[in-house]
């Protein structure tokens, strides 16, 4: 193979080739009754990821396994009648909802003769599609390559039923297969080498916001939650906002005025997910830290999403991974004009008491989410009673512009004042206190 190895997905991209749109069998596992009855709502999202790929689902099948088959994951009656289901609905590919092991790939495709693919894989892909800066191009050809590495031999079995004069060279073997190895993890190192620089620079633009005292909210929340919408309807922001997942994957900035004239950053972060890969994961390491290092944290949730209670739990986790839990959060239950459901609003209400019902996309709700941010803000502020010679009126000044003054008097030289202002600033105002 040449040093341009595309990782992305062969198998959607290449077993195709006589069909325009490629049609796809779902195949999930539960096993017992609770997994059950929550498999069609994972197998109905795994179906929205492969929509954005533009792949047709034409069937969906859930498998009871009592165990999981070493060498296919399922059984072998399962597998034949995957294999007539493929025959009888012109199947292209079977999509499995979990990442499963790349023997049990090989040896599902060697069976079915078509390409065998799993949840990562689908999600790779699509976050391969809609990264648009060279930071996320990286991340994600970083989690691909990681991804890739321990499935080298099924590409090369894939590979070698190619076309001739197909974009990919051609020829098998164990040699062959060593030195692909080697090109993969010297490509997995400059990537790192690559990601890491522009981490530096992350961590440089950080440190100036925190030098700046601006404080800052990190929006985060489950793919798909209004994120980015939420965003553009507080600073008019432009930011993409689609109905689709993850349809934002860079991190984006805005300063915003609370109704107080208290000035904060709102930085729109990329979206998690069910069964998100631990390797991208790890490859968006440095932009999933500015939630980690965020003041605060605005945690999005879709409830007219019947899984919403689920999709908080699992962004949660996340962010329990990523160290971020202990942050203080306010729970935004967002589109609220979409919601058939009204008692789950209670259940999330009960659950998380700091919460705000809005819709982003009708600019409804935003009061109540504008009032708690501004009581988060209190832990970062310190009420004041001052004494200060009016010769020292600059100090007003700053206390104007990154502060609220409740009350300003005049007497002899001399200005009474009763404010309340960030920390960093009380501390250089404590000698001109008073009770």
């Amino acid at each position: 193979m040449v040093k341009q190895l595309d990782l992305t997905m062969q198998f959607i991209k290449d077993d195709a080739l006589n069909t325009e749109i490629q049609r796809a069998l779902l195949v999930g596992v539960y096993f017992n009754t609770q997994e059950k009855s929550t498999l069609t709502a994972y197998l109905d999202e795994l179906e929205a990821l492969l929509v954005n790929l533009d792949i047709q689902v034409v069937k969906k099948m859930s498998i009871p396994l009592k165990k999981i088959h070493r060498a296919t994951l399922i059984g072998k009656g399962k597998v034949e009648e995957i294999a007539n289901l493929v025959a009888e609905e012109n199947i292209d590919m079977v999509v499995f909802d979990d990442e499963i092991l790349p023997s049990q790939q090989r040896n599902l495709e060697k069976t079915l003769k078509k390409a065998i693919v799993d949840r990562t894989e689908v999600i790779l892909e699509v976050f391969s599609r809609h990264a648009q800066t060279k930071e996320a191009k990286l991340q994600v050809e970083l989690a691909q390559s990681q991804y890739q590495l321990p499935r080298l031999k099924r590409l090369w079995t894939h590979l070698s039923r190619q076309v001739s004069g197909g974009k990919y060279l051609k020829g098998t073997g164990e040699k062959q297969l060593e030195i692909d190895k080697r090109l993969i993890k010297k490509r997995i190192s400059q990537l790192k080498q690559e990601i890491e620089k522009i981490t530096n620079v992350r961590i440089i633009q950080r440190q100036k916001r925190q030098k700046s005292n601006i404080p800052t909210f990190a929006i985060v929340g489950y793919t798909n939650s209004g994120k980015s919408t939420l965003l553009n309807t507080l600073t008019q922001a432009d930011v993409l906002a689609e109905d689709r997942l993850f349809a934002t994957l860079d991190t984006t900035t805005r300063k915003y005025t609370l109704p107080n004239h208290q000035e904060v950053l709102l930085i729109d972060t990329v979206g998690f997910i069910r069964k998100i890969p631990t390797t991208l994961v790890a490859s968006f390491k440095s932009t999933l830290e500015e939630a980690i290092k965020a003041h605060f944290l605005i945690h999005v949730i879709d409830v007219s999403d019947p899984m919403c209670l689920e999709h908080a739990a699992q962004t949660l986790e996340v962010l329990k991974e990523l160290g971020a839990h202990n942050i203080p959060t306010i729970h935004v239950l967002n589109k609220l004009d979409l919601c058939k459901d009204h008692s789950i609003l209670q259940q999330l209400r009960l659950k998380y008491p700091k919460t705000a019902q809005i819709s982003a996309l009708n600019n409804e709700g935003l009061d109540r989410l504008n009032e708690l941010m501004e009581q988060e803000l209190r832990s970062l502020r310190t009420e004041l009673f001052l004494k200060i010679p009016q010769k020292e009126y600059g100090l007003v000044c700053e206390m104007i512009e990154s502060g609220q003054v409740f009350s300003q008097e005049y007497e002899d030289h001399m200005i009474s004042l009763h404010v309340e202002v960030p920390n960093y600033l009380a501390k250089r105002l404590e000698k001109y206190t008073f009770s």
